[in-house]
């Protein structure tokens, strides 16, 4: 049997030392550890340089606008709740265009997997502060510093009820490889967000700057299952970063709420012209 391969020959312009490079080279590798071939994979994704990840990849993608692969993502998996789907977006792209598609989704549980590439800045627009920039930060636009407060995704998405929170780290492709594929194998909504350094923009939170912070919470006997303490790590400062698994809990997928979809796919069902102009009104 031949090596499943999600490689593809597209022009790649992300900068030399971009975390997206570890990012893409993790998730072909959790694609391939579950067997999957690129026709079982659909990758949505949005805008910015994470956006362009699924180019790259021989599967099955979707690529939205500014902040909507969620909703797409969403769509395609009521049509065909038995596709894996990852959606792929940037800490601008999904907490602050896509900010209420993110919610959302958490509320409804939709079974794919979102991985947010989280370098704390827009990269593809040269360099001003994103939801996640720290207060205070100089960038090219907020020239005398960011006068926001940082969007906390891990805490907001366990304040909306998340089943699966995880917190990767780019220079790990290891741990975050593996996490890919326990995110993916959870039934309901599940994301990582992934710290990621950007070279051109970001000075600041370099690869070497997380190197020197981040923890594995496993090795320090983190326990998932448990809410409160989930909290408490989400709450963590800046000086200790935790990557992991932080929480997860089972619930019923939207999907599986809907009796309809019980037996078969949405797109089994066919299209009856006929019932569809009676409903319309134009029998």
């Amino acid at each position: 049997m031949a090596a499943i391969q999600f490689d593809i020959e597209n022009e790649n312009e992300w900068c030399p030392g971009c975390g997206n490079f570890a990012i893409l080279a993790a998730m072909k590798k959790a694609f391939i550890a579950q067997g999957l071939e690129p026709r079982d994979l659909l990758i949505v994704s949005g805008i910015g340089q994470a956006g362009k990840t699924p180019h790259f990849m021989a599967c099955n993608m979707l690529h939205g606008l500014h902040g909507r692969a969620l909703p797409l993502a969403t769509g395609a998996k009521i049509a065909n709740h038995r596709l894996n789907i990852v959606v792929n977006s940037g800490d601008g792209d999904c907490y602050g265009e896509g900010g209420n598609h993110f919610l959302a989704a958490i509320r409804r549980n939709i079974d794919i997997t979102l991985l947010v590439h989280n370098n704390k800045i827009y990269g593809l627009t040269k360099g001003q502060a994103s939801p996640t920039t720290a207060l205070g930060m100089k960038t090219e636009i907020q020239n005398r510093g960011t006068v926001s407060s940082p969007f906390n995704p891990v805490a907001t998405a366990l304040a909306a009820g998340a089943g699966f929170v995880a917190q990767g780290f780019s220079g790990n492709t290891e741990q975050l490889s593996e996490l890919i594929v326990e995110a993916m194998s959870h039934k309901g909504f599940s994301m990582i967000d992934i710290y990621q350094p950007c070279v051109s923009f970001n000075k600041i939170n370099t690869h070497l700057w997380y190197k020197e912070r981040v923890f594995d919470l496993k090795e320090a006997g983190h326990d998932p299952l448990d809410y409160e303490k989930a909290l408490q790590v989400a709450h963590m400062g800046a000086e200790k970063i935790p990557t992991g698994v932080i929480y997860k809990s089972q619930s019923p997928s939207f999907t599986d709420r809907l009796d309809v979809l019980k037996t078969k796919t949405l797109f089994e069902y066919g299209f009856d012209k006929l019932k569809m102009n009676d409903i319309l009104g134009r029998g």
